[in-house]
């Protein structure tokens, strides 16, 4: 499950494959000792919750959550929680050494399948019955438009939503204005605003698959999700080679072949990237929520907007997002505790977005609202493209599940973008290595 670096917003893509060195670790007893005794599991017990998080932002981020979580007062009879942060550094055998052990946490975020790893291994405590519990409090209806589903597995719900990576296009209004092109709103009218572009030397599909820049993939499927395609079928089997991803990726090929697209764009980093943003090269790109903290240029800062999503060829509209998440681990001292300590950190976990951490799109309408009431672009991405997004299991379903980690930041996945943005292939062919890479 590597990652890249993608701004203020940062994600599980923000650190691993960029950090180095051990797993540290910040530990912080978010209250004293108390509450009664009682066994593992369901009932009370005296000895701490542990919760693991990831440094999901800035520096702001760490002393902000460990604050929410010290406010924490488990009622009597549940265990006080204590919290760890987890560096994306091998984080994966931090998590896996220490859950294997029985040593791990009760409750933690971390990769954005790792749930789903760890749920067919039986280590996950399910959180059908916590969700039930926020039916009554006001949580559950408050999570933005299918993003509960996203977790479900065919024995229950292996995590809770906690923070959005979206992917999304971007423009300068300056530049578009300059070469006379409208904001396009579907497939051809994005090829028209490309040709606009070109006549004044700007790139207008931006993108990046250089070592660690993931988002290169990323698009090439929002393209095959907006056209109803997709990596999966229903049965989360991988079905790539279908006439919907084809056609996909033949739009882009043909925007390769036009000019449109930087012939770097293969090689290009997330420095190398903003680099270009920055520069006025590219007038049209695609990214994540990111974007407008990693523009140096304040007059591009500026000129920033969000693009529509755009209407497929076949009428239809659709991209790729990231529902991070929080789950909950059969070791625990007290399954009420950790769903009490859930409940008690959704309720006031509102300050990591107001107070600009640096974390991702919030899941819960309410913490929307209020975040970017003077945030425009962050609204419009809440508003127009989180209800439109698809998870990794689309078509098939909007769902994350264990098989999305074949196509999650693996060798054949940046062997594809390179290749497609090279325009070095066919779709087809593309398509059917990729999917034989996969099986």
């Amino acid at each position: 499950m590597p990652a890249q670096q993608s701004g203020n917003s940062f994600t599980r893509r923000g650190f691993l494959g960029v950090a180095g060195g051990a797993a540290a670790t910040a530990l912080l007893a978010a209250c004293s000792s108390g509450g009664g005794s009682g066994t593992s599991g369901s009932g009370g017990s005296s000895k701490p919750l542990k919760f693991w998080n990831m440094p999901w932002g800035l520096v702001s981020f760490l002393p902000t959550d460990k604050s929410i979580v010290a406010g924490y007062k488990p009622k009597s009879g549940l265990p006080p929680v204590t919290y760890q942060q987890i560096q994306w550094a091998n984080f994966t055998q931090t998590f896996s050494t220490a859950i294997a052990a029985n040593s791990g946490p009760a409750v933690s975020s971390g990769g954005g399948t790792q749930a789903f790893l760890f749920e067919s291994q039986g280590k996950i405590a399910y959180a059908d019955h916590l969700l039930e519990t926020w039916k009554s409090n006001g949580l559950y209806d408050d999570f933005l438009p299918g993003l509960i589903d996203t977790m479900k597995t065919k024995n229950g719900h292996a995590a809770v939503p906690y923070n959005l990576d979206m992917r999304c296009w971007w423009y300068n209004k300056d530049i578009l204005d300059k070469a006379g092109a409208t904001p396009p709103t579907d497939w051809d009218s994005y090829e028209k605003a490309c040709a606009a572009l070109k006549k004044i030397n700007v790139f207008g599909y931006g993108t990046g698959s250089g070592a660690g820049r993931f988002t290169g993939f990323h698009q090439l499927v929002s393209h095959m999700i907006n056209n109803g395609g997709g990596l999966f079928d229903e049965n989360q089997k991988p079905n790539c080679v279908t006439p919907a991803n084809i056609e996909a990726i033949d739009w882009v090929l043909g925007l390769v072949k036009n000019g449109y697209v930087d012939p770097r764009s293969a090689t290009y980093t997330s420095p190398n990237f903003f680099a270009q943003v920055s520069a006025g090269k590219f007038g049209m790109w695609w990214d994540s929520q990111g974007t407008p903290s990693n523009v140096t240029n304040a007059a591009v800062k500026k000129a920033l907007q969000v693009g529509d999503p755009l209407t497929g060829p076949h009428g239809g509209k659709g991209a790729l997002f990231f529902p991070n998440n929080i789950m909950m681990y059969k070791n625990t001292p007290s399954q009420k505790g950790s769903e009490a300590f859930l409940t008690y950190y959704y309720q006031n976990m509102k300050p990591l977005w107001t107070k600009n951490t640096g974390i991702g799109l919030p899941p819960l309408k309410s913490i929307a609202d209020v975040a970017f009431t003077n945030d425009p672009l962050g609204k419009k991405i809440i508003t127009d493209w989180q209800p439109i997004s698809k998870a990794w299991g689309a078509p098939g379903t909007n769902a994350v599940f264990l098989g999305a980690t074949k196509v999650d930041a693996t060798q054949p996945t940046i062997t594809f973008a390179q290749e497609v943005l090279s325009g070095k292939t066919t779709a087809k062919e593309a398509l059917t290595k990729l999917q034989n890479a996969v099986k």
